[in-house]
């Protein structure tokens, strides 16, 4: 029943008040609240999930749907988020002795993206910080490197990275390109609480009006700390990628269809596969432009299959003209995670996120061996969840391995305390997580499909050179060190009942035992309690005999648990037959 002295229904009267909000989103909270004055129980519900909580930080920043409220993403929201965030960036500035303070902000393809930007670009600037704005849309990983470029306190990028396309987002950076870690978040996440959104926010931006392009220009022309990034900034970035180069020039037979996604990968990855000399390269042309809708793609995730339908039925009409490309090539729309199908010689085949791993950390191991560049104590960064082969790989060549939590921040973390403990970072080889994000140099701090770009290239014409696919090479990598198939379970709770439902989910993951898999437990885990070496996080990890191993954690980015699987096999249909099996029997726990 409809109340208007209900505390949900007088936050949403009040939010019609604040300042920034926009007139379509103002139309849309005024109707949900007529819809529930005359009774409409849907409508009190969606009153509620917008305004039961703060939109909250979790292992890629903050995410939400875009909408008016304060659990979602809005101009309201952002400026209060950057309110708080610039409070932090003075304050870290002054410890430093930094008096003149830097921060800089980008933004990918998604609905209201470039307005965000240009929301917390404002506020940072009328906190008397030196702002630094991109003026397209730009990948993440070059924010990284431009926010270490600038010598900057910390960055911004808007994005949801690949989230469905009714979500966007805040990610936030440190002054070394990382994003920041759950303690500096924490201090981030008190002082946003204390901004008031009517009184407490400092900003100019609603002094500039008409389109965006114009506000964007005249503030840029009349704000003295407001600055606009000079495109060339991204040519300065590729040239540091490529530095990650191995072997010049092997990547000029290969035949490559790219799909940016609609996102911001669509310059900068074809700068780099240009620059390395491959030989033809071919975008799907329905997801090359920017498109906030994802009109062919609702969840542009290059993980998924479905993400890359078009670029499939792209390779196959070419299959059968007889010239099958060698690889189609997925990048999500801020440009960090990259996905793939090769071509083995009758089909496509696409690699999950360990496969791409696994096959770069084999072929960067065995070109420094062959080449003399191997540093004299080289590290692997990887995260728990991620396949127990790289550890593998890494134990029988006399390489150390890091392990971190689920998040490209803490491989970020540990490449900076890798540089602390050495003077450098030159024994870093490589880091990824299961999740399509890989990085080989340390020219940034976040995952980087730029850089992936170039070295899944450089591996596919170095084999097929030797007249080989990418997938015989895998294969002869299980042969060495063993067949393991990783799989993922993934079960979305949305709204407030929601995160009940992943608390209960996260507590039947702890009373599980050997019968609940049908396999033996040999260890368990709990990251939450026990002294692991790595920070507490809601995660269990159970270790089953035959060498199989199954992890449970709540997502930090999307209402969802997530279960991870990896089973060890002789080869690898048997090894993948018991994960299908293993999988079903998880999963009949938790429908």
């Amino acid at each position: 029943m409809f109340d208007p002295e209900n505390e949900i229904v007088k936050q949403a009267v009040e939010w019609l008040e604040l300042p920034g909000i926009c007139e379509e989103g103002q139309d849309a909270l005024k109707f949900i609240l007529r819809l529930a004055e005359r009774g409409y129980d849907d409508a009190m519900e969606e009153l509620n999930d917008r305004f039961y909580r703060d939109l909250e930080f979790g292992t890629g920043g903050m995410r939400g749907i875009i909408g008016e409220g304060s659990n979602r993403m809005n101009v309201t929201v952002i400026r209060r988020a950057t309110q708080g965030f610039a409070e932090h960036i003075l304050a870290q500035a002054k410890i430093r002795g930094h008096d003149k303070p830097k921060a800089v902000v980008a933004f990918d393809s998604r609905r209201n993206s470039d307005l965000f930007s240009f929301e917390a670009a404002c506020v940072f600037a009328a906190n008397g910080i030196e702002t630094w704005l991109f003026q397209r849309l730009s990948a993440t990983p070059l924010l990284s490197w431009t926010v270490r470029k600038l010598g900057a306190e910390g960055g911004v990028v808007v994005t949801a990275s690949h989230n469905p396309r009714m979500y966007n987002g805040y990610k936030i950076y440190d002054n070394t390109g990382c994003q920041c870690l759950p303690g500096e978040a924490s201090d981030i996440i008190e002082l946003i609480s204390k901004v008031d959104s009517f009184t407490g926010v400092k900003t100019f931006a609603d002094k500039y009006t008409g389109d965006l392009p114009d506000r964007i220009s005249l503030a840029a022309e009349k704000e003295p700390l407001l600055n606009l990034l000079p495109y060339a900034i991204e040519d300065e970035y590729i040239e540091d990628v490529l530095k990650a180069r191995m072997r010049p020039d092997v990547a000029k037979p290969l035949s490559v269809i790219y799909t940016p996604l609609n996102g911001a990968g669509n310059i900068p990855v074809r700068k780099v596969m240009d620059s390395i000399g491959v030989g033809e390269v071919a975008v799907v042309p329905e997801q090359e432009k920017p498109d906030p809708k994802f009109t062919t793609c609702q969840y542009p995730n290059p993980e998924k299959k479905e993400a890359l339908e078009l670029g499939l039925a792209m390779c196959d009409s070419r299959k059968d003209a007889g010239c099958p490309p060698d690889v189609l090539i997925g990048t999500d729309p801020d440009s960090d995670r990259l996905g793939c199908a090769v071509w083995d010689g009758k089909d496509y085949l696409q690699l999950t996120g360990d496969q791409v791993g696994i096959l770069f950390f084999d072929y960067i191991v065995e070109t420094k061996k062959e080449l003399g560049t191997m540093p004299s104590n080289p590290v692997l960064i990887t995260t728990i969840v991620s396949s127990p082969l790289t550890g593998i790989i890494a134990r029988e060549n006399g390489i150390e391995t890091r392990l971190t939590l689920t998040g490209f921040k803490y491989i970020g973390d540990q490449i900076n305390k890798l540089e602390e403990e050495r003077g450098n970072t030159d024994d870093f080889i490589f880091g990824y997580e299961e999740s399509c994000g890989y990085l080989s140099g340390p020219h940034v701090r976040d995952k980087d499909a730029v850089n992936s770009t170039l070295i899944l290239c450089e591996l596919m014409g170095h084999y097929k050179q030797q007249g080989k696919t990418v997938i015989d090479r895998l294969n002869e990598i299980y042969a060495r060190y063993g067949c393991y198939a990783e799989g993922l379970l993934e079960f979305t709770r949305p709204g407030e009942k929601g995160m009940e439902e992943i608390a209960r989910d996260m507590e039947t993951a702890r009373s599980l035992d050997g019968k609940s898999f049908g396999l033996e437990v040999e260890s368990v885990t709990d990251y939450l309690s026990d002294d692991t070496g790595i920070p507490p996080s809601n995660v269990i990890k159970y270790d089953l005999s035959g060498g199989n191993r199954v992890i449970f954690r709540p997502s930090g980015t999307e209402p969802k648990v997530k279960i991870y699987f990896a089973v060890l096999g002789e080869d690898r249909e048997k090894a993948e037959m018991s994960l299908e099996e293993l999988k079903k029997t998880v999963e009949d726990l938790f429908r």
